[in-house]
């Protein structure tokens, strides 16, 4: 049971979940591979520590991927970062102002982007490498929708 099942109230369902994106690490393995290339023209040192920092990037990306969740429901979006230092938020759908999508040019080719929740006061959360973004956002302003034909 993940971190997301274990906050939901009574009666609430997960209805959609995204992910950071798995081609954000490809991209980034293929950057670091020419960083590395480029690095072996230097001295020995150079690209040893080339390759190192590589590596850290790569184990870095990976546990960001590993420790994130992200779930629309039918009251709330929720949405966890870390395993050791975890950063976790709760916004009601009906506090939820906006959500804007930005997409980098690789962003729109691979399929993901950084997603924007503002909501009411002003509180913004981030959440970049987002798998599908526009399908998120769809999905949280049909919820949203769905939500105010109910009131």
């Amino acid at each position: 049971m993940g971190h997301i099942e274990k906050k939901l109230l009574n009666d609430e369902t997960i209805l959609y979940r995204a992910d950071i994106s798995w081609k954000i690490l490809v991209s980034l393995i293929v950057v670091l591979i020419l960083f590395t290339w480029f690095s072996s023209r230097f001295h020995p040192i150079v690209l040893l520590l080339a390759s190192l920092y590589s590596i850290y990037l790569i184990i870095r990306m990976t546990l960001v991927i590993l420790s994130t969740e992200f779930a629309l429901t039918n009251r709330r979006i929720i949405a966890k970062k870390g395993f050791i230092f975890q950063h976790s938020i709760e916004i009601l759908l009906n506090k939820v102002e906006s959500i804007s999508v930005s997409q980098p040019l690789i962003g729109r080719i691979l399929g993901f982007g950084t997603v924007t929740v503002i909501g009411s006061g002003g509180t913004q959360e981030v959440f970049k490498s987002i798998d599908n973004p526009m399908e998120l956002r769809k999905q949280v302003n049909d919820q949203i929708f769905e939500l105010s034909q109910n009131q």
